[in-house]
This record gives structure tokens, C-alpha cells and sequence, in this order.
């Protein structure tokens, strides 16, 4: 089932005058809640350099809350261009800071950040060689925002890049599908904090992905789209867009118990590397940008042609079990590792926008306004 969620009014004939009367009061109203969602949406936040690809996370530190970037490829593009920066942005003021570069030597790209229990945990992702080959990298660190240092907290059993990862109980650290060295795997690796081990969940039932994008909201969470490889000719993969959209449920009583359920596709075209998370308040799960076309890392097409950037806002309501299309971004882009929340606010921190452009912009919404197109 899809809905767009709308208001919907019976109007009788008793209350057209007093309509009438009022009518240049209502469109006064309607135009200065225009004005002041453009206002929230263009508030003044920005990263300290260009930077695309990166794992993003959000955590209150000295009872402050910072939004986090780690990773990624500069405007460049190249396999020179990958880095392993990383910046904090206080949230209330905007002032941005340089951290402590990620430790490894080399920059990385699609790698993932999860804050759990106010630790903010850094996930994986790939290096790329001169040769262009790839190597995913098994490591989890924890940065300590305190110390500005980096410590390493354990290795995944199966190296996955280009993940979804998402947040159980804060105990549980869920790697669900991805990409392996060679190949996507149908995986879902689970690291238990407290026990400091990992086991296996039930696999992911659909075509094995990378770049998909998902979030949880208490035991549910949805997977949605990514690329799969469609067939190997000559020894090259293929690449393609999947169009499946799964929703996931932990078992109460056995976190490596998933009922896995496949739901209708979203309203919009397969999307590679979208912004997305999971919103307890609203019981929905939120998706925003990404690209129609998948690519390799500098923004250029498996099909050889430029991919642009989405403005799609949408969501899965856990509660009725449909879609929600929102007001589209006022500035596309794509190219995302996750979409940060905080006090019904949404972030997307850098990425890539029109013409693949890498941007340090930080983008700004709320999901107060719906599509009614």
C-alpha cells in the first residue's frame, strides 16, 4: 500500500463566506510557513573541506551534540583524492573542528558510522591501490571525542564495505549485506558489545547489494534498493540496480533470528547510496537522495554515462506498513553513507551534487511538508 498523507476537508456551504473573508489571511499564513521552512532548511552548516562518500554519525559529548564525519574522496576523485580525514560540527554553534586523522595510513571510502551507547564506533569501508583494485577492510574503531584518539575495538569476520549498519538494544551492531573484496555477500554479521563476539543472523534473502540503504526503528528495520551484479561477462561484473525493499524483525527472544518479508517497492526508481535512518518518534524509517544511475566511486556511471543526484524524501511507516513521499530536497545530491537525526531535524553532511560536484555543505530539513504531486 502507498499513501501520501495529506489533510483532507469537508467544507459546506455555511463556511464559504467565512472562507472567503479569510482567504487573504490563509495565503499570508501559507506563504510564512513557506518562508520559514525555507529558513530551516537553509540554516548555515557546513564541513571544513569538500568531501563526499563519508561515514557520518551524531553524538552528545560534555552535554553538547556534534555531528561527526570520517573518511572519504575529495573533489579530485581519484584513488590520490581518498582520505582518512575527519571533522566534528557542534550543533549549536556551527564550529567546525579538524579530529585526529582515522589511523591506517590510507583513506578509505564506504565505510559506516553508528554511535551506540555515546560511543561512536567507525565501520570498514575500501581502500582503492593505484591499480584501481580494491581491498575491504575488516577494522572497527572507536574514536574518543575526549581524547581525540582512536582505538580499536574489533575486526569483522568478513570484511564488508558499502554496508547498511544499524543499532539493536544498544548492544547489537547489525552488518547486513555489502561488499566483500570481490563480490557482494548475503551476510548479516551481528558484533554483541557486551559479550565482545560475533555470531551470524539469518542472511539476507534478497539479491546480495551494496550501496542500499536502510535504518531500524526498535526491532524493525527496512533494507531498500542498492546494486547488485547482474552477471559476469569476460570475466568483468556487471552491474545493476535492485529494486527490492525488504522489511527485517528481530526476534525478541534471539537476536540472530530475523522474519525477513519482502514489501511493495517505494514510488521512485531504484536508488544507489541514499541518506537513511530510522525515526523512533515517528515510527518510520527515512530515505533521501542517492542517484537513479549507479557508479563507481568518482560519480560516473557502470553505463559510462554522469549520474546525478536525487531530491527524493520518503519514508516506510512502520505503523501501516506504506509509503510516505515528503517535499523533495532543495538541494539534490547523492553519494551518502547515512542520514544523522536530532530533535526532529534531519542532516545530510557533504556528498555529491549536480555534475558529481563534491560539496562540504551540510543540508538541513524537517519532515513537516508533504509531496502532493
Amino acid at each position: 500500500m502507498f499513501i501520501l498523507k495529506n489533510n483532507k476537508t469537508g467544507i459546506s456551504i455555511l463556511t464559504l463566506v467565512f472562507l472567503f473573508s479569510n482567504s487573504a489571511l490563509a495565503v499570508d499564513a501559507k506563504q510564512e510557513k513557506i518562508e520559514k521552512l525555507k529558513n530551516i532548511r537553509t540554516k548555515i552548516l557546513a564541513l571544513p573541506d569538500p568531501v563526499t562518500n563519508n561515514a557520518v554519525t551524531l553524538a552528545t559529548v560534555s552535554k553538547q551534540t556534534f555531528l561527526y564525519s570520517f573518511n572519504g574522496l575529495a573533489q579530485g576523485k581519484t584513488h590520490k583524492d581518498i582520505h582518512n580525514k575527519a571533522y566534528s560540527i557542534n550543533l549549536a554553534s556551527g564550529e567546525q573542528k579538524r579530529l585526529s586523522l582515522v589511523p591506517g595510513g590510507k583513506g578509505a571510502l564506504a565505510s559506516i558510522a553508528v554511535t551506540i551507547n555515546n560511543r561512536i564506533l567507525l565501520i570498514g569501508g575500501y581502500t582503492v591501490a593505484a591499480d584501481h583494485s580494491e581491498i575491504s577492510t575488516p577494522q572497527i574503531v572507536e574514536y574518543l571525542p575526549m581524547e581525540d584518539i582512536y582505538q580499536l575495538v574489533t575486526k569483522m569476520p568478513v570484511p564488508v564495505d558499502d554496508t547498511v549498519a544499524l543499532v539493536y538494544q544498544q548492544r547489537y551492531l547489525y552488518l547486513i549485506s555489502g561488499w566483500h573484496d570481490t563480490d557482494n555477500v548475503d551476510l548479516v554479521q551481528v558484533y554483541d558489545l557486551k559479550q565482545d563476539r560475533w555470531f551470524n543472523a539469518t542472511p539476507y534473502p534478497g539479491a546480495p547489494v551494496f550501496g542500499h540503504a536502510g535504518g531500524i526503528v526498535d526491532n524493525q528495520f527496512i533494507i531498500a534498493d542498492g546494486v547488485k551484479v547482474n552477471a559476469v561477462v569476460d570475466g568483468k561484473r556487471q552491474y545493476g540496480p535492485s529494486n527490492e525493499n525488504w522489511l527485517g524483525k528481530i526476534n525478541l527472544k534471539n537476536p540472530a533470528k530475523i522474519e525477513w518479508e519482502k514489501i511493495e517497492k517505494h514510488p521512485f526508481k531504484p536508488l544507489y547510496r541514499m541518506a537513511s535512518t530510522g525515526i523512533k518518534s515517528r515510527n518510520e524509517i527515512v530515505f533521501a537522495g542517492g542517484s537513479d544511475n549507479p557508479y563507481n566511486y568518482n560519480g560516473m556511471g557502470y553505463n559510462d554515462e554522469a549520474s546525478e543526484p536525487s531530491s527524493a524524501v520518503f519514508s516506510f511507516d512502520l505503523s501501516n506498513l506504506s509509503w510516505t513521499v515528503y517535499q523533495s530536497l532543495i538541494n539534490p545530491s547523492m553519494d551518502h553513507r547515512g542520514l544523522l537525526s536530532h530533535n526532529d531535524e534531519l542532516y545530510i553532511l557533504g556528498g555529491m551534487g549536480e555534475k558529481q560536484k563534491v560539496l562540504s555543505r551540510i543540508s538541513y530539513f524537517q519532515l513537516n511538508e508533504t509531496n502532493n504531486q
